[in-house]
């Protein structure tokens, strides 16, 4: 299903500052009391955040927005191709990339409509000087053949060191498809700026695989960053149980459905276990589930015992995760009222811990208290 988005309310509120009328929370934490602030409200079904030089937000609405909210006022940004609002697809991430001061331009993955139904894709476009709208709208990647249903997308963006654009692809519900390397159906997917495939990408010459694969084996993951060290990570869903964190190296299986942590919603094990040879291992999971979602890794510039540390965003158990060490572990729940699914976690520029929940429909920052 195909649908015209009509406006939401939104309350909108000047960088850093609550909403008339509205208090600033404080909630613990293992690095003292932090202050959780709403920046936007009235938002729908928020997918993701990012942040323009200058202190501009971009805000993504999985049905079909894309909003700027910028010296105090939120505009919808018109331009944006059409898009499939099914099931779990629709407009989802976006990346604003290092280089957006000089060239204006933005990446965003979204749901493509498609004789078969839809597809995961990825574009590009330039955003106008006053924000008002996108131009030079290309799709530089998308998933062929797309297929019917709604279920597991992805996706995350994210841009590597040498300027490489990374995705990943859920395995939309065909759960063998995603050891199948001639789709690109649970995948990362690695892909230069203007869609192009790197010369150094491990399939390029392999003809029983599609050359945009970096890695395979990915049930559905909905969360990626780069840790200080400039390794890729990824955080996908399980079934019922085995959600993973998973290091992402070069041309990697990750077992789904082979092998897997959990088992297959009703009970009963999933593929031949839990290992197999040359197949990753993860390095981390979580049982029972906790449906994860937007992933951070902390530069440590507010809270320094932080640094390196991993935040992902819980839609289940309304919280945002905080795991450090070797081997990684979960060592702390951050939850309040405001942490209703939260489906994006950031660090904005300044250092604060930006997050979108779902649930309250609504983007905080957090900050010392």
């Amino acid at each position: 299903m195909f649908r015209t988005v009509t406006a939401a309310l939104l309350i909108a509120v000047s960088l850093g500052g609550a909403a008339p009328g509205l208090a600033a929370p404080l909630t613990a934490t293992s690095a003292g009391q932090v202050s959780v602030t709403p920046v936007l409200t009235g938002l729908d079904a928020p997918w993701a955040v990012g942040f323009l030089p200058g202190g501009g937000i971009l805000v993504t609405e999985r049905e079909g927005r894309l909003l700027l909210h910028e010296n105090g006022e939120t505009r919808e940004v018109a331009g944006l191709p059409e898009i499939a609002d099914v099931g779990q697809g629709g407009l989802l991430d976006l990346l604003v990339p290092s280089d957006f001061a000089e060239t204006r331009e933005i990446f965003m993955s979204y749901a493509k409509p498609q004789a078969r139904g839809a597809g995961t894709a990825l574009m590009r476009a330039r955003l106008s000087e006053d924000g008002a709208r996108l131009s030079d709208v290309e799709t530089i990647f998308e998933l062929r053949p797309g297929s019917s249903g709604g279920r597991h997308f992805g996706s995350r963006i994210v841009e590597a060191p040498d300027g490489t654009l990374f995705m990943t692809i859920g395995d939309r519900g065909n759960r063998m498809s995603a050891q199948d390397r001639m789709n690109e159906n649970g995948s990362v997917v690695r892909v230069a700026r203007d869609g192009s495939i790197p010369e150094d990408n491990p399939f390029l010459e392999d003809g029983m695989a599609q050359p945009a694969i970096w890695s395979f084996g990915h049930r559905n993951p909905q969360g990626a960053a780069l840790d200080l060290n400039g390794t890729l990570l990824v955080v996908e869903h399980g079934a019922q149980g085995g959600d993973e964190i998973n290091r992402v190296t070069r041309g990697a299986n990750f077992g789904w459905p082979i092998i897997a942590y959990g088992q297959h919603y009703g009970g009963g094990r999933i593929g031949e276990g839990t290992t197999r040879d040359g197949m990753e291992q993860p390095a981390f999971y979580w049982d029972p589930s906790m449906a994860p979602s937007g992933m951070m890794v902390y530069s440590g510039a507010l809270w320094p015992e932080w640094r390196g540390d991993i935040f992902v965003g819980s839609l289940k158990f309304d919280y945002i995760a905080r795991l450090e060490g070797d081997p990684l572990q979960e060592v702390e729940q951050i939850e309040g009222d405001e942490t209703l699914r939260v489906r994006d976690v950031r660090e904005g520029p300044d250092g604060a811990i930006w997050f979108l929940s779902v649930g309250e429909g609504a983007l905080y920052r957090m900050t010392p208290g």
